[in-house]
């Protein structure tokens, strides 16, 4: 097993300010800081309007430590996201294939996680955002699900509203399986991550 070459851009999609951060639209966000705790890091503000961390996450065979990646959030609202993203990218020099992008997802059931190379971004105006300022939808998501809002509550109400402290606990564990999935991708690869999270586990 070979971990891909040149470091990963980890973004994670969210709304700034507090009175987003334990949403369930900022779960992307809410993995970024899981990812950063296990790293000892803290993410501090960066000239392209994000906030950033340089870790290493991982551990390669023989307890070296794992590929060097940067973690990131976005100071502007979901649906202007790509600006910083892009910005980000083009100071770094990393190309839309090692740019992965952790995002809700009204279409799976919560806390189901999958991931996704290119196709389209199914309304999610953060990842339509990124497209349109890349020019490309071949960067890796990894979309972490939020299920649809119970009876005819307004989907935008949902994923804006706060997560309650009864279902915060299954949210924890979630963000942190999503931080699984991420150091997998950074370590093996895209097509081996996938396969992994995608097998049928034993029962």
């Amino acid at each position: 097993m070979t971990s891909p070459d040149g470091p990963w851009l980890v973004v994670g999609l969210g709304n700034p300010g507090p009175e987003y951060a334990r949403t369930r639209h900022n779960v992307g966000h809410m993995t970024i800081d899981v990812l950063a705790r296990r790293a000892s890091a803290r993410l501090t503000a960066h000239r392209t309007g994000t906030h950033v961390a340089e870790v290493r996450l991982g551990t390669l065979p023989g307890g070296v430590p794992g590929p060097r990646v940067v973690l990131a959030t976005s100071d502007s609202y979901m649906n202007t996201s790509g600006g910083p993203v892009g910005r980000l990218a083009r100071f770094l020099g990393i190309g839309a294939e090692h740019l992965l992008v952790l995002h809700d997802d009204l279409d799976l059931p919560a806390h189901e996680l999958r991931l996704k190379k290119g196709g389209g971004e199914a309304g999610h105006n953060g990842l339509r955002s990124i497209s349109q300022v890349l020019g490309t939808r071949d960067y890796t998501r990894l979309r972490i699900g939020i299920g649809r809002p119970p009876g005819h509550q307004d989907p935008a109400a949902y994923v804006l509203a706060p997560i309650t402290q009864r279902d915060m606990g299954e949210w924890d564990v979630t963000l942190e399986l999503a931080a699984d999935v991420v150091e997998d991708v950074v370590l093996r690869g895209f097509a081996e991550a996938q396969q992994t999270l995608h097998s049928p586990h034993d029962q």
